[in-house]
């Protein structure tokens, strides 16, 4: 077995190529990386130490692509995965668009070509912004809970399922990821290709290239440990919206065995997440961060921002029901994960968010 991996080098494609080869040593990994993303060169040597093939690419250029070794399976973790993506300045809508959804063409066509499955990790935000900032909420204790009058299509007291609303709007960045699931699994039915479609709740872990747009628990513990600003945004300035978080790591089970037995017939569709057990607000992991590392004042911007919702927690119970998959890392061994590289690397910030 051969594996494409695309992204290989940022947070969530580093830590799933280093799985694969210590889980499954007779597995090649080949990894592609554009190394845009501030962070990314730090994984490269320790990548390629442990056998991984490390080809420096960009999956928006067809002709990056036809120089790789032929793989059995593409596993596409490369993508601009911020929501504010192509409205914040930052990074344009064309560039979004060419890297999301332009790049996903370009790997399909690949994986047609050479005959291979493919795995799309794709988000939590392809689900409407409406229908989720309609869900009624409550204060209790430092974070917003679902009211129990909520009636909502595909959403229960699990969180938001895979049959709820993707009405737009639900930002640039989600279209793009909609999109490209759709084309997905349209090329898989076409041309008899095995696609698995991972919508995963926010990932986190030591080693993460945090932002506040993007890896948001990484990025509030590691600010926190250097006495970095923060600000709560937008519900008034409470800190009480809410995300599930999931380890990167945890992602592995579920897809070896979606690589090893591709025509289960199962749901080409998952939510993967930590679940209503591995949800905090951002109240509370201040609260957690005081604990560890003393009093740090937050300051406080009332304003809602328009792709701001007040909670958000994925239901994975249909992954568990077809691939009997659990989340495997608790959300305080995350944290303190997260924590401890902190203090072991004081100046990861500097070196890993993009000026």
């Amino acid at each position: 077995m051969r594996i494409l991996i695309t992204g290989v080098c940022g947070f969530v494609g580093s830590t799933l190529a280093r799985g694969f080869r210590e889980s499954s040593a007779d597995w090649e990994v080949v990894g592609l990386d554009n190394f845009v993303r501030a962070g990314s060169e730090t994984n490269r040597l320790a990548l390629r130490q442990l056998g991984v093939k490390v080809v420096h690419g960009d999956i928006r250029s067809p002709s990056d692509l036809e120089a790789l070794p032929q793989c059995d399976w593409i596993l596409d973790a490369a993508a601009n995965p911020s929501v504010l993506a192509g409205v914040d300045g930052k990074t344009s809508s064309r560039q979004l668009v060419e890297h999301n959804l332009s790049g996903t063409i370009n790997l399909l066509e690949l994986a047609k070509a050479w005959r291979a499955g493919v795995t799309i990790l794709s988000t939590s935000r392809v689900y409407s912004i409406r229908e989720l900032a309609a869900i009624p909420v409550e204060v209790r204790g430092e974070r917003f809970i679902p009211r129990s009058d909520a009636n909502i299509a595909g959403f229960t007291t699990a969180g938001v399922a895979e049959s709820f609303s993707a009405a737009a709007p639900i930002s640039l960045y989600g279209a793009t990821k909609l999109a490209s699931e759709t084309l997905a699994l349209e090329y898989g039915a076409a041309f008899d290709l095995p696609v698995f479609i991972n919508r995963c709740g926010v990932l986190a872990g030591a080693g993460q290239f945090g932002k506040i747009d993007q890896g948001i628990f990484s990025y509030w513990i590691h600010s926190f440990a250097r006495r970095r600003p923060l600000k709560y945004i937008g519900f008034n300035g409470t800190g009480h919206q809410v995300r599930d978080c999931l380890h990167a790591r945890d992602l592995l089970l579920l897809l070896t065995a979606q690589i090893k037995t591709p025509g289960r017939d199962v749901p080409r569709i998952l939510n993967v997440s930590g679940g209503v057990k591995q949800s905090a607000s951002l109240c509370e992991l201040n609260s957690w961060c005081e604990k560890r590392f003393g009093a740090h004042a937050v300051a406080v911007e009332k304003t809602t921002r328009p792709f701001d919702v007040p909670w958000l927690v994925l239901d994975s119970t249909i992954a568990s029901s077809a691939w009997h998959w659990q989340p495997q890392t608790s959300l305080e061994t995350i944290w303190l994960e997260i924590a401890e590289h902190a203090e072991k690397n004081p100046h990861w910030l500097d070196a890993t968010i993009d000026a």
